[in-house]
């Protein structure tokens, strides 16, 4: 990969005062995208929950369920 300089050159950029200052009321130039920033993708691990988390919290859910059901079946006995 060949390298780039994400700065604007200040003899083409218009705008700027010499020294690269920004007068006042106006808008500085956008700065490019670095394309070599950012670590290199060698690993892309998968997102999400995994399985057994997952599975415990849902059986918690049913249980709780299954207890709030039992105790409004008791009450109208």
């Amino acid at each position: 990969m060949s390298y780039t300089n994400p700065d604007p050159e200040p003899e083409r950029t218009t705008g700027l005062e010499p020294g690269g200052g920004v007068p006042p009321g106006e808008t500085p130039p956008a700065e490019s995208s670095l394309p070599e920033a950012g670590p290199r993708e060698v690993h892309n691990p998968t997102k999400g929950w995994a399985k057994a988390p997952l599975t415990l919290i849902l059986l918690l859910v049913v249980l709780v369920a299954a207890g709030f059901l039992a105790y409004a079946i008791a009450l109208m006995l």
